[in-house]
């Protein structure tokens, strides 16, 4: 005869389940579920997504762009050989596409 497992194996059988369920629950594997199941709100999540990353690209290049600007002026105020040259170039380059 097969020997049966005694009342502690069931015991820690029923612990570990009930652990992993939390872990499960924890994990939101229920939400995503159901997000795979639903393409409409798939896509619409996505592209939000895709909204507020260009959207924070588009404002993150705008400040640093500022900040060099500022710079680059607050250099060109010093008066410096290489950084005047360095700018004027820039402002012909500029110029030149302009016409």
């Amino acid at each position: 005869m097969a020997k049966l497992p005694q009342r502690g194996f069931y015991a820690t059988l029923l612990r570990r389940i009930d652990h992993l369920n939390r872990l499960l629950e924890r994990a939101n594997l229920v939400e995503f579920m159901q997000l795979i199941q639903s393409p409409r709100r798939m896509l619409f999540l996505n592209f939000m997504a895709g909204v507020a990353r260009g959207f924070g690209i588009a404002v993150g290049f705008t400040i640093i762009g500022a900040i060099f600007v500022y710079v680059l002026t607050r250099l060109a105020s010093l008066n410096l050989p290489i950084i005047g040259e360095f700018v004027a170039q820039l402002v012909r380059i500029v110029e030149q596409q302009l016409h």
